[in-house]
């Protein structure tokens, strides 16, 4: 998508058809750059909208994560592309007690097992050591050779973003906290969920060392 964004942006298709070495042009525009590279932290979202699960009021865990099975078409397609089912309730043994991740997803783009932790409450720091245990189990006994480290995302129907940034710190694995909501938000609620994305970005735009390098067109020639 970055690759087919860069090449809009520059008129690269203006630009071939004008080209008298078509040919050179189309071999190169297909070359990746370093710049096209999916990061993590783009692949997670916050929040996920989840109101197709068709949940009541009242729910348990066990009831959203036979939702999310039910509807795990929908439930992959809201993660984002190149996610992959593996396995729910997958039961492992650390020492002599028997844990059981909620879901155990595959990213295909950035080659790592993806632990999800299912929670119908808000976010708390036992939440982090918990999906710190799941990850380092996962890294030494699931993970194969050429795949990168695993990552944890603790979905969760609300969070504090002070209470996620401590309890976050001194964990080395890649662990996320992404919120959902059972229903579309209505008009006020989606105004200041957007305004707070809006915020975010521009943080993140402020932060970026490097900066954002706009393409001249007729450089490129």
């Amino acid at each position: 998508m970055r690759q087919l964004d860069r090449q809009i942006g520059t008129q690269f298709y203006e630009r071939t058809i004008k080209s008298r070495n078509r040919e050179s042009m189309l071999v190169h525009g297909g070359l990746a750059k370093p710049e096209d590279a999916v990061s993590l932290q783009e692949e997670i979202r916050d929040p996920y909208l989840l109101e197709f699960l068709n949940l009541k009021d009242e729910y348990s865990e066990s009831d959203l994560e036979d939702a999310i099975i039910r509807h795990l078409e929908w439930f992959l397609l809201e993660l984002g592309s190149g996610f992959t089912f593996m396995a729910r309730q997958k039961r492992i043994r650390i020492g002599d007690e028997w844990y059981r991740i909620d879901l155990l997803l595959f990213h295909r783009r950035l080659r790592c097992l993806v632990v999800i932790d299912l929670k119908i409450g808000k976010f708390t720091h036992a939440d982090a050591g918990q999906m710190n245990l799941y990850l380092n189990y996962a890294r030494e006994n699931l993970m194969e050779a050429g795949e990168n480290e695993p990552v944890g995302l603790i979905l969760c129907s609300e969070k504090n973003d002070a209470v996620v940034h401590y309890a976050m710190g001194g964990i080395k694995a890649k662990v996320f906290a992404s919120r959902y909501m059972t229903a579309l938000p209505d008009e006020e609620t989606l105004r200041k969920e957007i305004l707070i994305t809006q915020r975010a970005v521009k943080a993140r735009l402020t932060d970026d060392k490097t900066g954002i390098e706009s393409l001249n067109p007729e450089s490129l020639k």
